[in-house]
């Protein structure tokens, strides 16, 4: 089986547009890092969307939520949470993570999910012509714009660092 077969990236795929999906490229090293992950495709670190899920908790139940931030900035989780109206935004752990959608992270797509996950996508990535995300594996990674990234993820853009 080739990685273009794994399902965790077949699903990213199916989730994008064809001439997006042609794009996808397998790297012969894990890129669980922006740092990694800039190096592999030759660009910035800011240019990487890192795909962040979270728990944000309201009311007490925790329910996903995926953050696209540059791989410039850290996401400020009192800022985020503030933004999506919840109680508190923590991280998740790699269970949660899989539940909700079903890659592991290092390989955590904005795309590809089993189910819609409410969406933050951070405004720095605006000032890139082109950025780099995980396609579903921790050696897939697909280019796009930030137009594209948003709308293909319904998200909020928003400033997501202090």
């Amino acid at each position: 089986m080739s990685s273009l077969e794994h399902p965790g990236i077949r699903k990213v795929a199916e989730a994008l547009p064809p001439a997006t999906a042609a794009r996808i490229v397998v790297l012969p090293d894990a890129a669980r890092t922006a740092a990694a992950a800039a190096q592999a495709v030759g660009v910035q670190v800011g240019a990487i969307a890192n795909s962040l899920v979270f728990a944000a908790v309201r009311d007490g139940e925790a329910a996903p939520l995926l953050v696209l931030t540059s791989g410039a900035h850290r996401a400020d989780t009192s800022l985020v949470a503030a933004l999506v109206g919840a109680d508190a935004v923590k991280r998740a752990d790699p269970e949660f993570v899989r539940e909700h959608t079903g890659q592991v992270i290092g390989g955590v797509s904005p795309v590809g999910h089993p189910a819609p996950i409410e969406t933050v996508v951070d405004e720095s990535l605006s000032g890139y012509e082109e950025i780099w995300a995980a396609a579903g594996h921790p050696h897939a990674v697909y280019p796009t714009t930030f137009a594209d990234l948003v709308a293909l993820t319904g998200g909020r853009v928003a400033a997501v660092s202090a």
